[in-house]
């Protein structure tokens, strides 16, 4: 068919392809973050493994195509809700519980923090984007007196690489004995008295 209507058609079914993988990708990755296998996306959009490549180039090119809606919404979310926190040591904690909370959720948050897939371009930016509140952060509670004396930006983004990595590779824990390790970590990093007004 080499008319134009042929080529359209062409044209429609490519599109519902990209469609049809760009909403399977979501769901995996938001389920197996975004190392899961790309037969799964192929299987769950119902094309071949081929056809991800051919449209979207691969591994990469799904995730830059996919990163908003399977994890960065939320993260930058999180980090707005907590700069609007006005409290300091409310705002460290409920960032913190919130960041946990999202990397429990959401396997791809700790491929962000791992940065596994550094050729893409805005998973780096947006783990540069964590990496630049969390030295805010520190810098804000230092200020404040609520950080533990030696806590530097490094020590925050080693706590949330370190729970990445255990997440990643050591599996999830029960959520009951995630949340009462995520109270050990901010009782650890928080002073245990309050500064003064």
């Amino acid at each position: 068919m080499s008319d134009s209507r042929g080529g359209s058609a062409l044209r429609a079914d490519a599109r519902r392809n990209v469609d049809r993988i760009r909403h399977a990708a979501v769901e995996v990755f938001r389920e197996q973050g975004f190392s899961a296998p790309l037969e799964d996306v192929a299987a769950a959009a119902d094309v071949s493994k081929a056809t991800i490549f051919n449209r979207l180039g691969g591994r990469v090119g799904l995730i830059d195509a996919v990163i908003d809606d399977v994890v960065a919404t939320e993260l930058r979310a999180v980090i707005e809700e907590a700069r609007s926190v006005g409290d300091v040591r409310e705002r460290i904690i409920s960032y913190i519980d919130a960041l946990r909370d999202l990397q429990y959720r959401r396997p791809a948050v700790n491929d962000v923090l791992l940065q596994e897939y550094s050729d893409s371009e805005p998973l780096l930016a947006l783990c540069h984007t964590g990496e630049a509140f969390h030295d805010s952060l520190v810098t804000q509670g230092r200020a404040a007196g609520v950080l533990v004396q030696g806590f530097e930006p490094g020590d925050f983004q080693a706590l949330t690489r370190d729970n990445a990595l255990a997440l990643k590779h050591g599996g999830r824990p029960p959520r009951t004995d995630y949340d009462r390790r995520t109270a050990f970590v901010v009782g650890g990093i928080c002073t245990s008295v309050r500064p003064a007004a």
